[in-house]
């Protein structure tokens, strides 16, 4: 295939995908309403009703905002030659194919980043601001940037660096090897996430004896479930949203709170939201996701190690010296459709892994404290619960919270 050809692809995915995201934010908005609608009266109030509504137009016409520039700014990399031009200006410092990979894509994350920092300000200290979500300060947003591009450097630069070195000196092997590092790198961080890269941004301190400790000590040890600390975050000092997840397994598995959660929340409530995640672990869905995104990233490899060498691929991208890092864009590109489309699958397993939790937590603990749970969640946040068919099958990798009501309402003595 010609490199003419693989430009015009790459050039029309691009276009494609925008399309597709304007299309699905349009159906979005269809579905909007000034009156509350009958399903949501015991959820929202008038006047918190009116409230999200506002908030989700506000969201609406700032997504369409940075969704065009984003675009724009894409096209004029792809018309204009952009990787080409910041390739020859790498190539005039070193001929390292490792530190022209690591330079090429550390200028282009931290432009991007720069260019998108001043809309992030916007939406942090200004829509977030206005509807009461916001608590970061200017000196906890400027030491998370700080931050992250030092995390970004270290984790980022250094397995491009192993995966460059393996593709520079392996060849045919170079899938399996780069597949394994990366997978290695993949369970090392879920196993250790909480105990070594949370902590850089958050405090973590565990769960004070009390109430709410005592019952949820006591659902875990009904469900066969091992604790050994239940950890509370304080994510207060960046936003009031709320949040619980699971991390880890083995001896490193943790159960993290927000503890804006633990304020907004009574003790049930509580406890439901923890039986939902000790849900997601009993019915192994973490490892579940582990091993598809360990297989789907072999199958990544595998297809790039197919055409990354290909100079055509570079070429389409306007740059007459074949090199793995501007191949690798292309590559991104022209995979994109296939990772929407295995996109859909995950968010289609994770949305049914969401109610097989949900159902976990009713059967074990308590359909109704499960039910208040989510519908102060989704009020507090000002979640939009009437979406768009479409839009929930393209992005949400949860139920809408209907649909979750509607599912808890038969779990009631029934386990998934």
């Amino acid at each position: 295939m010609s490199y003419q050809t693989i430009y015009i692809i790459i050039l029309s995915i691009v276009i494609f995908g925008y399309l597709i995201d304007l299309w699905l934010g349009y159906l979005n908005t269809t579905t909007w309403s000034d009156l509350l609608p009958e399903a949501l009266k015991d959820i929202y109030e008038e006047e918190k009703y009116r409230e999200q509504q506002l908030f989700e137009r506000i969201k609406y016409r700032f997504g369409l905002l940075t969704g065009a520039l984003s675009f724009l700014l894409m096209l004029a990399m792809l018309i204009f030659g952009g990787f080409a031009m910041v390739d020859s200006y790498i190539r005039g410092f070193t001929g390292s194919p490792i530190l022209q990979a690591i330079a090429f894509f550390g200028i282009l994350g931290l432009a991007a980043d720069l260019l998108s920092t001043p809309f992030d300000i916007y939406n942090t200290f200004v829509i977030e601001q206005k509807f009461g979500f916001n608590t970061t300060t200017i000196k906890t947003y400027l030491f998370d940037k700080i931050k992250g591009w030092l995390l970004a450097a270290f984790l980022g630069g250094g397995i491009l660096a192993l995966v460059v070195l393996i593709f520079e000196k392996t060849g045919a092997w170079f899938w399996i090897l780069a597949w394994g590092i990366v997978t290695f790198f993949t369970v090392f961080v879920n196993y250790f996430y909480t105990v070594l890269i949370l902590p850089i941004f958050n405090k973590l301190a565990p769960l004070e004896a009390g109430a709410l400790r005592d019952s949820i000590e006591a659902f875990a040890f009904k469900t066969g479930f091992s604790i050994r600390d239940v950890y509370v975050m304080d994510g207060s000092k960046r936003s009031k949203r709320g949040n619980a997840y699971f991390s880890g397994f083995g001896r490193q598995k943790r159960i993290v709170l927000y503890d804006t959660l633990i304020a907004e929340h009574s003790p049930n409530e509580m406890v439901a939201i923890l039986a939902h995640e000790i849900g997601h672990f009993q019915k192994k869905h973490i490892l579940k996701g582990l091993i598809i995104s360990v297989l789907h990233t072999g199958v990544l490899f595998f297809i790039l190690s197919l055409l990354v060498g290909n100079p055509s691929l570079s070429m389409a991208l306007g740059s007459l010296q074949p090199s793995f890092h501007i191949g690798l864009i292309a590559f991104g590109i022209l995979y994109s459709p296939v990772s929407l489309v295995l996109g859909l699958g995950m968010n289609m397993l994770s949305r049914q892994h969401e109610y097989e939790a949900d159902c976990f937590a009713a059967v074990n603990f308590n359909v109704g404290a499960m039910q208040d749970a989510l519908k102060s969640l989704s009020v507090k946040n000002l979640s939009n619960l009437t979406p768009h068919p479409w839009y929930v099958f393209f992005n949400y990798s949860h139920p809408t919270l209907l649909q979750r009501l509607a599912a808890l309402d038969k779990c009631r003595g029934n386990d998934v």
